[in-house]
């Protein structure tokens, strides 16, 4: 009698708590470090475009993650991602819920202080059954400081899930760039997890690569990641390209005496 209860129970499980790496809001290259926002943002009216790819090992995916940044004022954008799911174990496909976020910085970086940012994001429940929330809502705050060729990030995110029964997800995420040539910049990454399905820390993933700029504002960026606590992933490999749209520059006038 025990093992048929048993046997229900799993059976009547829903399929999305296999789906424990669902994707946040992701910072659009160069102003992040592959999931750590920098405070800094693109310029008016600049428009940014990426696309990125991911392969973990257990759990077996591959994820394709496209991004859209505008900027509404030099220090106010708007986020948008939408990560699509491959072979999940092998045999699960779909979208993920897209997420929309807005960036705003509200102390520029000084000569002691760092910069300092917040993050407002929602995602509608839109995603394949596997790999939805039925919608969530998240903020988070964001600080950077450069000193010398290095440059640090650190990120606090948290977001609540509209399903019930599903906790919410908490996000500490510590990024450094250093700059090792004019356009080149060695990646370093800690990330740490509470997600929505294990009520306590479920990831502690350490990041790194590098990013290049190989032609002007556009940028390729390539990076493992390794879970230090359960092997869980075992690898993350990521390449992501992405590019900067520049606003119009107004022509120079030349003023005769």
């Amino acid at each position: 009698m025990f093992n048929l209860l048993l046997l229900l129970l799993c059976i009547s499980i829903p399929s999305y708590i296999y789906a424990e790496d669902i994707k946040g809001l992701q910072p659009l290259q160069p102003y992040g470090v592959f999931s750590t926002f920098s405070a800094e943002s693109l310029r008016s009216k600049e428009l940014g475009i990426a696309i990125g790819i991911e392969r973990t090992r257990s759990p077996d995916f591959y994820r394709i993650t496209t991004q859209a940044a505008y900027g509404l004022r030099d220090d106010m954008e708007l986020h948008i991602n939408i990560p699509y799911m491959l072979r999940y174990e092998q045999s699960i496909y779909g979208f993920e819920d897209l997420c929309l976020g807005f960036k705003h910085r509200v102390i520029d970086e000084g000569r002691y202080n760092p910069a300092l940012a917040y993050l407002l994001m929602a995602s509608p429940g839109i995603g394949n059954s596997e790999f939805t929330t039925d919608g969530r809502i998240g903020a988070g705050l964001i600080i950077s400081k450069k000193v010398g060729p290095f440059r640090g990030h650190g990120n606090l995110l948290i977001y609540a899930p509209f399903r019930s029964g599903l906790n919410r997800e908490y996000l500490l995420n510590l990024g450094a760039e250093l700059a090792i040539a004019h356009s080149t910049r060695v990646l370093g990454e800690l990330v740490g997890r509470k997600n929505y399905f294990i009520n306590r820390i479920d990831l502690l993933e350490w990041r790194i690569g590098l990013r290049q700029e190989v032609y002007e504002q556009t940028f390729v960026t390539i990076g493992a990641g390794f879970d230090i606590k359960d092997l869980k992933p075992q690898y993350r490999l990521m390449l992501l390209l992405s590019y900067i749209i520049p606003t119009k520059k107004e022509p120079l006038k030349r003023v005769y005496e």
